[in-house]
């Protein structure tokens, strides 16, 4: 467990980087100052806590499949994305590595833990499909709402250049039609833009 001595010392004052180490009684056998700056109820430490008194209830049991891994594949690092209590009735999106620990004996010790908070990330992607999805619609709108009358509104001069032979009317029709075919083109680009 040197080595994970050594990265908890390394990071030990990390504003970025939270590690942890929970034993085999399901407790917090280790805690770094960031994790406990953030997620600790009180002013005190998690250190002898449940690990769970931190986690979304539902995120529980993506902890357990988890740690069944990292016992079944020892020395492998498993990812986790969990949701953590905020402190003010929400939470914070937080990706984890996690990997087993074993005593000199070969015999289970924990689960060592290293994460950092992804929130940020995970709005910017949230916001990001709700803009392509966005795009989508106005997508959908160009070529299927806005381009469908107009198709109406050119077949329409057709009709009117078949039935009047006026010369002034004909002009006419040509200046409307040359406009319709136009905006039926930014209508197209806009709708590949936005399908892209």
């Amino acid at each position: 467990m040197d080595q994970y001595s050594q990265i908890n010392e390394f990071l030990k004052d990390s504003g970025f980087f939270y590690t942890i180490i929970i034993g085999m009684d399901s407790r917090y056998s280790y805690v770094s100052k960031n994790y406990d700056r953030n997620f600790a109820l009180t002013n005190s430490t998690l250190l002898g806590s449940h690990f769970s008194v931190t986690l979304h209830s539902e995120d529980v049991a993506i902890c357990a499949k988890v740690g069944t891994q990292c016992f079944t594949v020892p020395g492998k690092l498993f990812p986790a994305t969990l949701r953590k209590h905020d402190g003010q009735g929400g939470f914070v999106t937080t990706q984890w590595e996690m990997k087993a620990l074993f005593d000199e004996q070969g015999k289970p010790e924990g689960i060592f833990c290293i994460g950092y908070n992804i929130s940020e990330f995970i709005d910017t992607r949230d916001q990001l499909n709700s803009a392509h999805i966005q795009l989508d619609e106005i997508g959908f709108t160009q070529s299927h709402l806005v381009r469908r009358p107009l198709a109406n509104i050119i077949g329409l001069i057709d009709m009117i250049e078949l039935e009047f032979s006026d010369e002034r009317l004909k002009k006419i029709c040509d200046m409307l039609k040359k406009s319709s075919n136009e905006l039926d083109e930014v209508i197209k680009y806009i709708s590949d833009k936005t399908s892209e």
